[in-house]
């Protein structure tokens, strides 16, 4: 295999469905339809962890959540397990990251050879302490800054990507007419769809006259009831606070933010053009995670439905031909993924879950490989597991909860729990059974709640916790 220069463009806070590419003919999304119609694009992308930080540990160390035990918002990635930045960088390769990182802070080493408008936590590195608040859970009232905030307009987060688009074009450029046999790596990292839902004015209008699709599945009557879910409602109750007007105008901005998304990955795609090194480079885009954008009558992430847990991923470039690729893929792919492109060395794993170079699955496509996500964090009183396989997705709740069971291929929006059907009898047992293999979801909820209980203690109690500054997303800066 010819080593190849890798750029990685990450989102955050990205569902796939609102992508030209995964078949939504109102958004408009040209760049990042060109990346994944002249390259492959994965129909089944999860991530390891609907939530920020745990996410991201998982993209740098290739690993699930319950191997990096980085659980919540105040848990982070801090350089403590190899990342495959790391492995690059004493290898001598150019590792170099722009834009939001969501790691402890700039004092850790976590394997970047240069690092430009990087995002930390906020609180100096402690993040968001009441996601370790959990039994009880917490008060959160900054959810109504939601509903507050609606744009159109300038945001810090619009701005900020402004910024990181500005300084990866000058770095890309700067590789023009210079040659070199060693690869790099340039990981080019956004904060937009987030939220704030205010989407800058040329991009907003591209909605303001279109009629988008109305939030499904929004009548609390007849929503699924669970006793997790009914909680996570409780604790994340953005919609609470939503007009029927501002629920229409923040799906609007969402789009407007997804648009303008996509106006910065031209621009970073159109340096690596014109830096000469597009033939030697392959591009990889994804998110770190999804937004419900008011599916269930839920906005946000947090949830192991699609919206939330599921997020586009493209793969373009020299060598790779148009293609959809129905194989479930993850952010854990990515470590080995990106290491295989610049050493120009396969990696092999031991188990069928385990992060693997995506480009393996053009031609040995896996359509029934599990894909795990988990969540730990705030608004969550146990932990949740998500294992998808085949047609199916099998949600798993901790400490005696019962269990969903949505068939995806026939029930999209997931609207009919099978876990007691008996036509799924033996789905149901076999997805439950890959679960059980691959961890023990029991212990390993165990394993989260007292590592957080050791945080908690850590920070002071949770009389200390209550007084640091909250937020509705990490402030920049």
């Amino acid at each position: 295999m010819v080593q190849k220069n890798v750029l990685v463009i990450m989102s955050d806070e990205h569902t796939r469905s609102v992508m030209g590419a995964y078949g939504n003919p109102l958004v408009k999304t040209p760049a990042l339809d060109q990346l994944a119609n002249s390259g492959i694009r994965f129909e089944n992308a999860y991530t390891p962890s609907p939530i920020c930080i745990s996410a991201r540990a998982s993209f740098a160390t290739g690993t699930q959540v319950f191997e990096h035990r980085c659980w919540s918002s105040a848990e982070p990635y801090y350089g403590q397990y190899q990342s495959w930045m790391h492995r690059l960088r004493a290898n001598g390769h150019e590792v170099v990251s722009i834009g939001k990182l969501h790691h402890r802070s700039a004092r850790d080493d976590c394997g970047y050879s240069d690092q430009q408008l990087p995002m930390f936590l906020a609180n100096e590195g402690v993040g968001w302490p009441l996601a370790l608040m959990r039994k009880p859970l917490a008060d959160f009232p900054e959810a109504a800054e939601m509903s507050a905030t609606i744009g159109p307009g300038e945001t810090d987060y619009t701005q900020y990507d402004r910024n990181i688009t500005a300084a990866a074009v000058q770095w890309l450029l700067a590789r023009f007419s210079r040659s070199s046999d060693n690869p790099w790596v340039l990981f080019v990292s956004f904060v937009c769809p987030h939220y704030p839902l205010s989407a800058p004015e040329q991009f907003y209008n591209l909605y303001r006259d279109i009629d988008l699709p109305e939030p499904y599945d929004c009548d609390p009557e007849r929503q699924l009831k669970h006793p997790v879910l009914d909680e996570m409602r409780k604790f994340w109750d953005y919609n609470d606070y939503f007009s029927d007007q501002g629920r229409i105008e923040g799906l609007r901005n969402y789009y407007g933010l997804c648009s303008f998304l996509d106006d910065n990955v031209r621009q970073v795609d159109g340096a690596l053009e014109q830096s000469g090194n597009s033939d030697k480079t392959q591009i990889i885009y994804t998110s770190d995670h999804g937004d419900m954008i008011g599916n269930h009558g839920i906005w946000g992430k947090c949830y192991m439905y699609e919206d939330s847990v599921g997020i586009p991923m493209t793969l373009s470039g020299p060598g790779i031909e148009p293609s959809v690729n129905k194989t479930p893929v993850s952010l854990t792919d990515m470590a080995a993924t990106i290491e295989s492109f610049v050493n120009g060395k396969a990696s092999y794993v031991d188990h069928d879950w385990q992060g693997r170079p995506i480009y393996h699955f053009i031609d040995n496509p896996e359509p029934d490989r599990p894909v795990l996500s988990e969540y730990h964090d705030g608004g969550s009183p146990t932990g949740v597991f998500m294992l998808r396989k085949g047609a199916c997705k099998y949600v798993y709740f901790a400490e005696g909860n019962p269990a969903l069971l949505f068939d995806i291929e026939q029930d999209s929006r997931e609207l009919r729990n099978l876990a007691d059907d008996p036509g799924y009898q033996s789905i149901h047992d076999d997805i439950r059974e890959t679960l059980h293999s691959i961890l023990d979801p029991e212990q390993v909820n165990s394993n989260a709640f007292d590592d957080q209980a050791e945080m908690i203690k850590k920070l002071g109690g949770l009389a200390s916790i209550r007084h640091i500054a909250g937020f509705n997303h990490t402030p920049i800066g």
